[in-house]
């Protein structure tokens, strides 16, 4: 992100009212312009909550190990049909990259057992074996599964996510990884946030993009 665009968006954060689409802690909403971040930066900086695990920055790259789903969330709420993207690898044959979406920006592990307040979307996930997309419980039954592709460590992969009406999709590459039509959708206050979370593998995010549909 260049200093402009960091400058303005601190300042839309201190100065932003909060009204019907603030969230419960003042998040503002993303407009129509969208966000993005490219962690050209040393610091994570204001726009983003660390929930306790070693979240940093390291050349240009969002880099963590051992979260242990302590996610880093981003203190802008998403509005409802949304697309999702960033790029990503894992350092790790067990793979298992992991995002949020959805969720209320604040929620973390407090012991082994965790269960999310959004969509979570696996890819390598249970060694590198499973590809999921669940609501809420990513050990759930109503979890949607797909066996490949695999993880790869060290390969950059392009990760899209998009939510049209109640149909959330994951894209690996442009090749459709796990998509799920909700009939009771996560949304408003409280789910209306994107994390970025990780278990033990260690992956690097970059070039993280939100566009409105």
């Amino acid at each position: 992100m260049s200093r402009f665009h960091t400058l303005c968006a601190l300042g839309a954060l201190a100065l932003a009212p909060c009204v019907s689409s603030c969230t419960p802690q003042g998040d503002p909403s993303i407009g129509p312009e969208g966000y993005s971040d490219d962690f050209e930066r040393e610091e994570l900086g204001e726009l983003w909550n660390n929930t306790g695990a070693s979240w940093r920055i390291v050349d240009g790259e969002l880099v963590i190990r051992n979260s242990r789903n302590r996610p880093l969330w981003l203190r802008r709420a998403l509005p409802h049909d949304v697309r999702v993207e960033f790029d990503v690898r894992s350092l790790s044959p067990e793979g298992d990259i992991k995002c949020e979406i959805f969720g209320d920006g604040t929620s973390r592990a407090t012991s082994e057992s965790y269960t999310a307040t959004s969509y979570v979307v696996i890819f390598g996930g249970w060694g590198n074996q499973l590809n999921v997309l669940a609501r809420l419980d990513e050990h759930g039954a109503d979890r949607i599964e797909a066996r490949s592709p695999h993880v790869e460590p060290g390969r950059t992969y392009h990760i899209k996510i998009e939510r049209r009406g109640a149909t959330i999709t994951a894209w690996v590459d442009d090749q459709e990884l796990v998509s799920m039509t909700d009939p009771d959708p996560l949304e408003g206050r409280g789910h209306d946030h994107f994390g970025f979370n990780d278990w033990e593998a260690e992956i690097h995010f970059d070039n993280l993009r939100i566009t409105p549909l």
